[in-house]
């Protein structure tokens, strides 16, 4: 917003033409997040807790975590605003990219909200009925889907992706292409919401993420940086980049009241927005396999809630007793049952999520 106000101004005032560099918007989409989370964080605590919009901690999880019951929820809606106040203020609204991936944002944070809401307020263990959430996942996919069919930006690698560490690596999936976006959008999306478990681990981890997406959203609205890289240019995506910053600096505002011991939760509202957005990143950046490796850690938490239910049922039907492979699912549940404090398992997992992210990039000159 603030580009088409005070861009054209550079003729008048040559300062004004800092507005024309992404990475000055993006610095300064970053830094309004954290004062957006600092300023909206203590208020819609404030809130939460007024009217008694509490978590309430299931008897299966770890006996740890009873105290955490009654701390507020919801509170994915400070990330929201923090992230989509920067982003309209500083990027280029018209951008389609940058207003695909808000849709994006706000569609899933309404789903989650719904469910947020049947859980927390309504009472209703389920919260929103599993089929319904799919529903709505899959309905935004479907409109990536038919974005990035329709978009010219997107000519010549429609329905092609990267494969990192291979020189020139190209995919193409053809008819495939459409399901593959729907399922990317939908798995991160649960993904996230899985890794959502203890405090600060799916905000930090999903900062890491995002950071490194926004590297390449950078680089790929470049010429010059992507054809040095190897990687595909991509028309208008520098300004993902400050989507991205704008993100990133949401939740480490967010970690300011997140992390142990929490002050708030992100719920679904938070967690399934996010993760529908990183998915819909590595979708739009065309790094949807690389994804696996950037976003290692919440794909290791959902393979790890496969597997423990996947053998659950199998050994219960061959043996009549259900056996476990992990002591609880998600994983990061299996390292506090070991013993683990619940601030070391959330550092080490933010530890392998950063070294993921680094092997990341050393794909990029390779490709």
């Amino acid at each position: 917003m603030l580009y088409y106000f005070l861009y054209d101004l550079k003729d008048t005032l040559f300062a004004f033409n800092i507005f024309g560099y992404i990475t000055f918007r993006a610095a300064g989409a970053a830094i309004t997040a954290l004062l957006i989370s600092f300023i909206a964080g203590p208020k819609v605590i404030k809130y939460l807790n007024k009217k008694q919009i509490g978590e309430e901690i299931r008897n299966e999880g770890p006996d740890t975590h009873r105290k955490k019951s009654g701390t507020p929820t919801m509170g994915g809606i400070v990330i929201i605003l923090s992230t989509i106040i920067p982003t309209m203020i500083w990027a280029k609204l018209f951008n389609e990219l940058v207003l695909i991936i808000l849709l994006v944002v706000v569609w899933m944070a309404i789903i989650g909200f719904i469910d947020d809401y049947l859980k927390i307020i309504k009472k209703v263990p389920s919260g929103l009925i599993a089929k319904y959430k799919l529903i709505g996942q899959v309905s935004i996919g479907l409109i990536v889907v038919y974005f990035m069919n329709s978009s010219i930006i997107y000519n010549e690698v429609r329905t092609s992706t990267s494969l990192p560490f291979i020189a020139n690596g190209i995919i193409d999936f053809g008819i495939l292409y459409p399901f593959l976006m729907v399922f990317i959008i939908t798995a991160t999306s649960n993904a996230v919401n899985l890794t959502d478990g203890l405090d600060g681990l799916a905000a930090g981890l999903v900062a890491i993420s995002t950071l490194i997406f926004g590297g390449i959203a950078y680089v790929s609205g470049r010429v010059d940086f992507s054809s040095y890289l190897n990687i595909q240019y991509i028309d208008g995506s520098g300004e993902l980049f400050i989507f991205c910053l704008s993100m990133v600096g949401a939740c480490i505002g967010f970690l300011w009241f997140n992390a142990h011991p929490a002050k708030v939760f992100m719920g679904d509202t938070g967690s399934l927005s996010l993760g529908a957005a990183l998915g819909t990143l590595s979708i739009m950046l065309k790094k949807e396999i690389l994804l696996s490796i950037i976003g290692g850690v919440f794909v290791i938490e959902t393979v790890s809630v496969l597997i423990q239910v996947g053998y659950y049922k199998y050994s219960k039907r061959k043996y009549g007793k259900g056996k476990k492979v992990f002591k609880m699912a998600p994983i990061h549940h299996h390292f506090e049952l070991l013993g683990w404090h619940e601030n070391h398992v959330v550092v080490r997992f933010w530890i392998v999520g950063v070294m993921l992210a680094l092997i990341s990039l050393t794909t990029f000159k390779i490709q």
